[in-house]
């Protein structure tokens, strides 16, 4: 059985992406993240929130179900190690940290001005976290499949991320806010273990 938070943000992120269907555009204008030099013509632009409720939307059936079932395989681990409280900060902090470093990659570079959303930082942010608490542990490649250690898959993968965003061969997908989700909870990780846990 998943436990509560981690229940939460899978229903929440399905609810909305069905509200997609019905709404159409309109939530990826408003809620989407847009770049900070996003002209006026083009979308709502930047605003606030966008920090968060961008990863709660996704582009297509395949984008929100590789990211839900990752969050199913590794949310509720994570969950039970940091308790619910101390898990939706987690979470929602990598979300937030990938949007600042997509938001600082976009700046950066002029990138065109369209929106990211995804559920990927928090996702990227949990993978991190995973390999931290569970390094031993087996995971199983998708494409090829093949067994390796936690520890490895997370390596591995953010290697992966690191060379596709640096490269720019994979366009159209927010590889450096993937590395700021991960990053994000590098950060906080290391925080928390300088204090007692939650109780919980």
């Amino acid at each position: 059985m998943l436990p509560p938070v981690t229940k939460m943000l899978l229903t929440a992120n399905v609810a909305v992406y069905l509200l997609q269907f019905v709404l159409g555009d309109i939530l990826v204008i408003w809620f989407g993240l847009w770049p900070f030099h996003t002209p006026s013509a083009i979308g709502a632009g930047f605003l606030p929130w966008q920090v968060l409720t961008y990863g709660f939307l996704h582009g297509s059936l395949m984008h929100i179900g590789f990211n839900m079932l990752a969050l199913y395989m590794f949310g509720g681990q994570i969950e039970q190690v940091f308790g619910p409280r101390r898990f939706l900060i987690y979470y929602l902090g990598c979300v937030l940290s990938a949007a600042l470093a997509q938001l600082v990659i976009q700046s950066l570079t002029a990138s065109p001005p369209f929106p990211t959303v995804g559920a990927s930082g928090g996702v990227f942010g949990l993978l991190l976290a995973y390999g931290l608490f569970f390094p031993r542990r087996i995971v199983m490649l998708i494409f090829p499949p093949i067994p390796m250690p936690a520890w490895l898959f997370v390596t591995l993968y953010g290697l992966v991320e690191l060379y596709l965003g640096v490269t720019g061969t994979q366009a159209g997908v927010a590889h450096f806010a993937h590395l700021g989700g991960m990053l994000g909870g590098y950060i906080l990780i290391r925080q928390w273990r300088r204090r007692p846990p939650d109780q919980h």
